[in-house]
């Protein structure tokens, strides 16, 4: 009788190796610190007060000494062998090895130089200061004042970075940049005490600072207003309208730069953490496109308001009973839609941030030419909530149709509660503060919006229209920001299958192809990562069966914080398996 074969036990796990993980530890810590040196505004909202008197350095001397530091780190970090870390640590190797890689890759294209896109510049981040900053001390009004006074440096830096560039050939296109002129003298105020950078001196004099000591400050930072500040918005619409926009490019193709088709390659992989083409891209963007207009083929049908796809959207697109009359009534569709969404989030998570966000207009002088809706993350450092930014410009052109899709994104359960819950998870600060993976981000904010289908948030024909014009923008994305970039589509074309395919109005159709033309690569990542959250989900579903549970779903997709999405992947495998295995689950 043969004997029956002996049992086979797995090998234990071998420890990490304690000098790997100590060399490892120590040099994620002395990066943080040496993270943080170059970033010290950021330091400030993350509660690290070492460099409360100082501004970034836009210079491209600064970037090329970082780009160097951080080949030193990657070296070091290529000496530490995997085999001696635990499974943790080396994803925090990798994630950090792959954020290094593409800074130095990145300094070595001239791209570098252009410092604004159509949606974005350093003065209107400047001009988000007085919002984000603490308030709390003398100190930090001080240091407010101080931070005033160095902007003109900081800008003429910017300025001679962009004018390098500009003489090279790094310029953007002409027609994206038509609204972006008005936005820099619209933060001018003539007289500082209504400028919004002497909105922290409107607050009530905090208890702590005497009253001389506050009518000092005041008259400070309306000297450096009117003095330093003005002066320096000034000179950057004049080097603007007078030097960049004279210079600016017919072409709307990043294939159209020196080192163009290289550097667009390498804003592909950045931006979707993957090895896809532009050609593979712009192929799913087709399939994604034909399969929601499908869906919305049968809205339409259903709806009972018009015969079909084309119909519904122009009814949609035309009947003022789908607009807001007001800036206000915009605001209270949008706040009412928040809170509902907030009783949901216990539903469809274990675990739920502490730091609170809240609803806010884009502000007036950045409004134009502006996006319809973005969220900037708080810091419970600075008594900072969330802000989900709402644009109550051409209300004639952003329905209220849309608003359920559109705050689930930006708000909860979208990039407020994935953001602000990254900040508190038990992870390396960098991981926490500094891993910002544009996939996974945008990817969880538009699969956000298929949660609300299961809140019922879509429960008209024309908001369910709306939800899915909006996953047909996203897919639109793939297809339009490929054809630009990689296949010669002109500004006009983008338009129009834009036109073609989604409900949304012509006015924010313009703004968006704007924005993908000035700034290649990043509207690739939202539907890229929502596909990927989509398929792990269903696998997990399929796998699982009754043994899935949505929350635990959820919360392990979040709890790593931004990654990779072949990281995320992994992570998800590895849950599956878990939950596989565990005994006395149903």
């Amino acid at each position: 009788m043969a004997q029956p074969e002996p049992t086979r036990l797995a090998a234990a796990p071998a420890l990490p190796d304690q000098k790997a993980a100590e060399a490892l530890k120590t040099l994620i810590d002395e990066h943080w610190t040496w993270w943080l040196k170059g970033a010290p505004v950021q330091a400030t909202l993350l509660g690290v007060r070492d460099y409360d008197d100082r501004l970034d350095d836009p210079s491209l001397a600064f970037a090329d000494r970082r780009a160097a530091e951080a080949g030193v780190i990657l070296q070091r970090l290529a000496s530490i062998p995997d085999a001696g870390l635990s499974q943790a640590d080396r994803v925090n190797k990798a994630i950090l090895h792959r954020m290094l890689s593409e800074q130095v890759e990145g300094n070595g294209f001239g791209q570098r130089t252009m410092l604004f896109s159509s949606i974005g510049s350093w003065h209107q981040l400047f001009a988000s200061l007085p919002d984000m900053l603490p308030f709390f001390t003398k100190g930090d009004y001080d240091s407010y004042l101080k931070r005033l006074d160095l902007y003109s440096a900081y800008n003429a830096a910017s300025i001679a970075t962009v004018r390098d560039g500009l003489a090279k050939g790094y310029v953007q296109p002409c027609a994206p940049m038509k609204a972006f002129g008005a936005t820099i003298t619209a933060t001018i105020a003539r007289d500082p005490e209504a400028s919004t950078f002497f909105k922290p001196f409107k607050k009530t004099r905090p208890q702590s600072i005497s009253e001389a000591d506050w009518a000092s400050m005041q008259a400070r930072a309306k000297a450096s207003i009117a003095g330093t500040v003005n002066p320096a918005y000034q000179a950057f619409s004049d080097f603007y309208e007078k030097e960049y926009a004279p210079r600016c490019r017919k072409d709307v193709a990043a294939s159209g730069l020196p080192q163009g088709p290289a550097w667009y390659a390498y804003q592909v992989r950045v931006m979707t953490t993957t090895t896809k083409t532009p050609e593979e891209i712009h192929q799913l963007g087709l399939s994604e496109v034909a399969r929601i207009r499908a869906e919305m083929d049968a809205v339409a049908t259903r709806s009972g308001i018009a015969s079909d796809r084309k119909a519904f959207i122009e009814k949609l697109r035309t009947d003022p009973k789908y607009y807001a009359k007001t800036p206000s009534e915009l605001m209270r569709e949008a706040s009412f839609l928040a809170k509902t969404i907030d009783g949901w989030m216990p539903k469809l998570f274990g675990t739920l941030p502490r730091l609170p966000y809240t609803v806010r207009e884009i502000p007036a002088e950045i409004a134009e030419g502006n996006t319809t809706a973005y969220y900037n993350p708080g810091f419970a450092s600075t008594g900072a909530p969330g802000v989900y930014f709402v644009n109550t410009t051409h209300l004639d052109q952003r329905p209220l149709y849309e608003m359920p899709a559109l705050t689930v994104h930006e708000a909860v359960p979208g990039h407020h509660h994935q953001i602000a819950l990254q900040q508190e998870l038990d992870l390396p600060e960098f991981r926490k503060n500094a891993a910002f993976f544009t996939a996974f981000v945008e990817g969880w904010g538009l699969y956000s919006e298929r949660l609300g289908i299961e809140m019922g948030l879509y429960n008209t024909p024309e908001k369910d229209m709306g939800r899915l014009s909006y996953e047909m923008w996203r897919a639109c994305r793939l297809v339009v920001d490929t054809g630009v970039h990689a296949k010669g589509w002109t500004r006009d074309q983008a338009i129009a299958f834009m036109l073609e395919n989604t409900a949304l109005s012509r006015t924010n159709i313009e703004v968006e192809v704007d924005r993908y033309i000035t700034w290649p690569g990043q509207a690739l990542a939202y539907k890229v990562g929502e596909l990927k959250i989509r398929e792990l989900r269903t696998r997990a579903e399929t796998t699982l069966g009754n043994r899935f549970d949505l929350r635990g779903f959820h919360d392990v997709v979040l709890k790593n914080g931004s990654v990779p999405l072949n990281v995320l992947e992994a992570q998800i495998d590895a849950w599956i398996a878990m939950q596989s295995a565990t005994p006395g689950r149903p």
